[in-house]
């Protein structure tokens, strides 16, 4: 039988046949290969970029190899690099869908539309809806207009992707400034209602102005956006309420209008298809027309779901100070910031934001944010209240600034201030469980209002029954109002849902003692121990430890078990 070797072993084996190299250069390979792979399957794309980049310069082109390259240089925004080598590999006879919108993309970006129709209809093939999207708009481009027409309607009148065909049909004949035509799709006339994305409801409002409409514009921002600050619709909303005819700008010309056809693959692929493959869609977008922010800003949110908190910041900073989400990234840019460690200098960008951009809500409320999670509670509260001044009249959808405010008052000592932020909050918001049980905690914490605590945490519970934190607050209040018995399932049931959580270990403990089983009492101390408490918490678990809890109280001045029992608060 021939010797058997590992993947890497054989590998480096078939470089030594293949290419005529020196050992070391095979083992370089051996170990550039694995480094490579290694950096792809953690979406670190730099880093595959590098190594793979390093193979090709060696002279290890395979197809694998150049497809792997082609992959990490478009998650990177680098698609002349994708193009140079997608071009290797398909003079290698590779078939790949990444090398072809690398490909597809250089051709758009060039104005070569001829040769994209012809290579399409050679068999080079993304997927359908993209290679007939693209290939309307490239027949518009083309010069061919009517051949774009009838593109984008044989897509409209196939089942399921009738909107996309509509929409982009829309976009076209407004580009030629057809905006009657494109108007009667918008609004339904010609087809029945598609649903409109942030950017269909912009590209429509400018139509209706250019058609000498701005009060059906006005109302139909209205509509689509509320009134809520918005940079963009508040500056397309005065335009429109001045009188001026607002230019139709969303897509103005076929590369444009592909740009578009991956922005808006790349949004119905969100949540649908791997974040990796729905970030090179947004990548080709933001390529093909760089001041696509909406793009820039899907490529960078999902670039932090991937954990490449690096490279998303750098998406983010793309930005400029002068775009209507400007501020959008900003915040997106400090999240990143706080992801890799770097908090003071997140903070010090959310502060100046806050300068430059301290009229909208959200910025107030990064940043307040920001400084709860550090435990600057006492920073946090003034911000917090810029922005709820910020709120005219507040609704539902305001709660979490009362409640975030509660918990910085509360951490900060503030118990008057918290509780009536917390019961702001339930006005709003009523049945919220976050705030019933955070409030009804901090009730059986303080030994006040224990029952309105109870049934406080029960509502929160019947909420999220499967929230290990607030059956542990139910059992906790149960086990204050001296229902020991009672407490003992709840607390069991929290200890399965959160089973390294040092508080709810700890409180099971409580429990365990209380009903006389000391033994497990004990166990359950010792676990929350090793879960790494607070360390004002570890101090007092050791302490029961040694003396027990009920000592522990005695110690504290608290009252005792037996008269707690006995119907005390």
């Amino acid at each position: 039988m021939p010797p058997r070797h590992s993947p890497l072993v054989a590998f480096a084996l078939a470089l030594a046949l293949a290419f005529p190299v020196a050992a070391q250069d095979t083992e370089g390979a051996a170990g550039a290969y694995l480094a490579a792979q290694v950096a792809a399957s953690e979406n670190d794309f730099r880093e595959a970029a590098r190594w793979y980049d390093r193979l090709i310069q060696i002279g290890v082109n395979d197809p694998a190899t150049l497809e792997g390259a082609v992959i990490a240089h478009l998650s990177l925004g680098d698609f002349e690099r994708a193009a140079e080598l997608s071009r290797q590999l398909v003079q290698q006879g590779g078939r790949s869908q990444t090398a072809y919108i690398a490909l597809l993309t250089d051709q758009a970006k060039r104005g070569d539309f001829a040769p994209l129709i012809a290579d399409t209809l050679a068999g080079r093939s993304i997927g359908r809806l993209l290679d007939d999207l693209v290939m309307a708009w490239a027949a518009l481009g083309d010069g061919r207009m009517s051949d774009a027409v009838a593109g984008f309607d044989k897509l409209a009148a196939s089942p399921g992707l009738e909107a996309f065909g509509l929409y982009h049909k829309a976009l076209a004949l407004a580009s030629v400034g057809d905006f009657e035509s494109a108007d009667n799709i918008l609004s339904g006339r010609e087809a029945g209602t598609i649903a409109l994305m942030r950017r269909g409801a912009i590209a429509h409002a400018q139509i209706l102005s250019q058609l000498e409409r701005n009060p059906d514009a006005l109302a139909l921002l209205e509509q689509a956006f509320g009134t809520g600050a918005d940079p963009q619709i508040d500056a397309l909303r005065a335009r429109l309420e001045a009188g001026e005819p607002v230019p139709y700008d969303v897509v103005t010309n076929p590369v444009d209008g592909i740009a578009e056809v991956f922005f808006t693959l790349s949004t119905a692929l969100r949540g649908e298809a791997e974040d990796g493959y729905t970030l090179i869609y947004a990548r080709a977008a933001a390529y093909l027309r760089p001041d696509h922010s909406e793009a820039t800003l899907l490529a960078a949110g999902l670039l932090e779901s991937l954990d490449q908190y690096a490279l998303a910041g750098e998406t983010y900073a793309k930005i400029a100070p002068d775009d209507p989400t400007f501020h959008v990234a900003e915040i997106g840019r400090a999240t990143t910031l706080i992801a890799e460690g770097k908090t003071d200098t997140a903070l010090e960008v959310l502060q100046a934001l806050t300068r430059s951009h301290g009229q909208f809500i959200e910025v107030q409320a990064a940043l307040a944010d920001a400084l709860r999670r550090q435990e600057r509670f006492t920073d946090a509260i003034p911000v917090y209240t810029q922005a709820i001044d910020l709120v005219p009249e507040p609704e539902q959808r305001h709660w979490t600034l009362f409640y975030s405010r509660g918990i910085s008052n509360e951490r900060a000592g503030n118990w008057p201030e918290a509780e009536a932020d917390f019961r702001r909050a339930l006005e709003l918001n009523p049945d919220q469980p976050q705030v019933l049980n955070y409030l009804g905690y901090s009730f059986v914490d303080r030994g006040e209002n224990l029952d309105e605590a109870l049934g406080m945490i029960e509502r929160a519970v019947a909420a999220q029954p499967e929230a290990g934190y607030i059956i542990d607050s139910l059992a906790w209040a149960l086990f204050r109002l001296g229902r020991y018995e009672e407490a003992v399932e709840p607390m069991e049931r929290a200890a399965l849902l959160e089973p390294v959580d040092p508080v709810v270990t700890d409180h099971l403990g409580d429990v365990y003692w209380a009903v006389g089983r000391k033994l497990e009492a004990r166990f359950q101390w010792h676990r929350a121990l090793s879960f790494e408490p607070e360390e004002d918490e570890a101090i007092r678990i050791r302490r029961k430890l040694e003396v027990g809890l009920d000592a522990v109280l005695a110690e504290e001045g608290a009252k005792p078990l037996t008269e707690v029992a006995n119907g005390g608060n």
